[in-house]
């Protein structure tokens, strides 16, 4: 049953889609950015390893490991972060999260062991944890479930704009800043991405609202209709404390269905330029420029099934649907590695398909967690999905040393793909989630 909320009863549904409209051009541009930062300088480990690994003596397997490393740090952070930004307000904390962030990715360009690698992919995992459970926290403030897909989206759109334009970016740095001043391109790499995330951090502390009741852009009528449709929508939360959350079974299902979705995008974010160049292309730019079509497919995807899911305010199947085509397109890529053609639709459906289902699978849990139980359930939901971070590199690269090839480790991402949307659809109940 939908609450019918004193908003629409006082404007009507088009001043109150104009309404929420204006709160999202006000803050929504800010976050979008950080979140294609973030990811930028997440990921962009993939590209540096096509010179790093070389020039340092890495083996694949260590690669992997120290990618992965980054999600250890986050994963024991991300719930006492996300805490303290409800408490602390998000301005602060989104903006010290990102000039941490930035100044660690900096230091990233000057490791020289395999040690100091996992080190800095450690470190810069607590730096970063927080942040877009934080943005996902801040979005429940402002909007309610049924608006809140289509900015989540929005939200993570950033993950394939950060690929569409961050492939070709990093792959130009590594190919005309190798040698200046004596380093190499992947080290230029680092430190070039990281400065927007510092420049960044200090806009969204000047200009960041906490809470509606600080917009002193919006009018007192305005901030009373808003906080209305948002404390309409709390009521409906079955999750409002951290006990809850943390003794939740259905919780913990969640966190193993992320876990399964995250397996997909972070093979697709650590190992799409490997398994590019596995098919004979091996210049940087020219890799960078192909990625741009899985991520250009993936971001008109994400918009148009999050615009539907909003619409039909259906949300399981607009998860697991995404999911099963991601991991056919694993599974291509699994059996067609050295063919440039096949492996380009491979990665067109899998981008396609996690970057899709990620945000779609947001709508799950902030359909029933409020309060601290929505600032405590989404950090751990979150961290703990992200562990998928930490084994999805760590094992592609360990099959990669043992068999040579990129074939099983694809193989057990397509799997773990394919149990979320076994999961969400067999255990997820319908009346639930669809608001």
């Amino acid at each position: 049953m939908f609450v019918r909320t004193s908003i629409d009863q006082t404007f009507g549904a088009t001043e109150s889609d104009s309404l929420f409209r204006r709160v999202a051009w006000r803050f929504m541009p800010l976050l979008f950015v950080g979140y294609v930062i973030a990811y930028l300088d997440r990921v962009n480990v993939g590209f540096a390893k096509l010179q790093m690994v070389n020039a340092l003596h890495f083996s694949e397997a260590a690669y992997g490991l120290g990618a992965g490393l980054f999600f250890i740090g986050y994963f024991f952070f991300e719930v006492p972060s996300n805490l303290l930004m409800h408490r602390l307000g998000a301005r602060r904390w989104i903006a010290r999260i990102m000039v941490t962030w930035g100044a660690l990715s900096i230091a990233t360009a000057f490791v020289r062991t395999p040690t100091m690698f996992y080190v800095m992919r450690f470190m810069l995992g607590i730096a970063e944890a927080g942040f877009f459970p934080g943005m996902v926290l801040y979005l429940t403030y402002w909007f309610p479930s049924h608006r809140r897909g289509k900015m989540v989206a929005l939200l993570m759109a950033g993950n394939p704009v950060s690929g569409l334009f961050g492939g070709p970016l990093s792959g130009y740095i590594m190919h005309a800043m190798h040698g200046t001043l004596g380093m190499g391109g992947w080290q230029w790499l680092f430190i070039i991405e990281a400065l927007p995330a510092i420049a960044l951090g200090i806009v969204i502390f000047l200009f960041l609202d906490d809470r509606i009741a600080d917009a002193h852009w919006l009018d007192p009528e305005d901030k009373r209709l808003i906080q209305e449709e948002i404390n309409a929508d709390a009521s409906t939360h079955t999750h409002s404390s951290v006990r809850m959350v943390f003794t939740s079974l259905r919780v913990w299902l969640l966190c193993l269905i992320l876990f399964g979705i995250v397996m997909g995008s972070y093979a697709i974010g650590f190992w799409q330029p490997t398994i590019i160049r596995g098919t004979g292309i091996r210049d940087p730019l020219t890799i960078g420029l192909l990625t741009m079509i899985p991520y250009s497919a993936a971001l008109v995807a994400m918009i148009a099934v999050g615009r539907n899911a909003d619409r039909t305010r259906e949300r399981r199947l607009h998860v697991a649907i995404p999911a099963v085509v991601a991991a056919l397109g694993f599974v291509i890529c699994a059996f067609n590695g050295d063919h440039a053609l096949l492996s380009m639709i491979g990665l067109t459906l899998a981008a396609g398909g996690v970057v899709t289902a990620l945000p779609m699978f947001w709508a799950l849990p902030t359909s029933f967690l409020g309060g601290m139980g929505a600032a405590a359930g989404i950090a751990l939901i979150n961290c703990t999905g992200n562990l998928a971070g930490f084994i999805s590199p760590a094992i592609i690269g360990w099959l990669k040393t043992v068999t040579h090839t990129l074939t099983s480790g694809l193989l057990v991402v397509a799997a773990s793909l394919v149990l979320s949307a076994i999961l969400i659809l067999a255990l997820i109940p319908a009346r639930l989630v669809n608001k």
